[in-house]
């Protein structure tokens, strides 16, 4: 019985001599019994391939692709139109929270170009920049809501302005509209706007 245990031990140390303890660091390429399919045909990124025909392994995603986890099922929350047309309103909460973070947003991403204001008097104008779409005029101020926010996204038509639908998220992005629509408002209000009693109060 005794054999039996030395050659156990024997064994045991051979084969940790040549494959080493679980989790070894190797400096040379270990000895391989199982590869686990480590070593399967497969395409490596930015490679060539003469199955598709440009060439090409990298694949565009297919058209109208929703990346997982981003699906929204409401038309005119996810696209600012209705029935296919772009549309007036916001599928959102319009509270003072709302209107802060679209404050907040617009004066990270929007301010450098179009102003505190709106009125397209950036810092980028003092470098020469021209252009800008003033936000607090026409046609901006005819647009529907749902239009504003898709040119948040996809940015201008003319391509001056990209769009930020990577770095804002659906509910910043109408958020935003909300601020840019208070700006407006500001920017071309008038006494008509007021209530009755605020009229009274000022005397008007």
């Amino acid at each position: 019985m005794r054999y039996v245990y030395l050659t156990f031990i024997l064994i045991v140390v051979a084969v940790v001599s040549v494959l080493g303890f679980r989790g070894t660091k190797f400096t040379k390429p270990p000895i391989e019994v199982f590869d686990d399919m480590d070593h399967m045909p497969k395409y490596q990124p930015q490679a060539e391939s003469a199955f598709f025909a440009d060439g090409r392994v990298d694949r565009l995603p297919v058209p109208n692709t929703v990346a997982r986890g981003t699906f929204i099922e409401n038309e005119f929350m996810a696209t600012g139109k209705v029935d296919g047309a772009f549309a007036n309103g916001f599928p959102i909460a319009v509270d003072n929270a709302a209107m802060e973070r679209g404050q907040e947003r617009y004066n990270i991403y929007c301010t450098v170009c179009h102003g505190a204001t709106g009125d397209g008097a950036g810092r980028t104008a003092d470098y020469g920049m021209t252009a800008i779409a003033n936000l607090t005029a026409a046609p901006y101020t005819d647009m529907k809501d749902g239009e504003i926010f898709h040119y948040i996204g996809h940015g201008s038509r003319s391509g001056r302005m990209y769009g930020y639908k990577e770095k804002l998220s659906v509910e910043d992005r109408w958020k935003v509209v909300l601020y840019v629509r208070a700006l407006q408002r500001a920017a071309n209000g008038s006494v008509n706007d007021l209530t009755p009693a605020t009229k009274e109060e000022l005397g008007l």
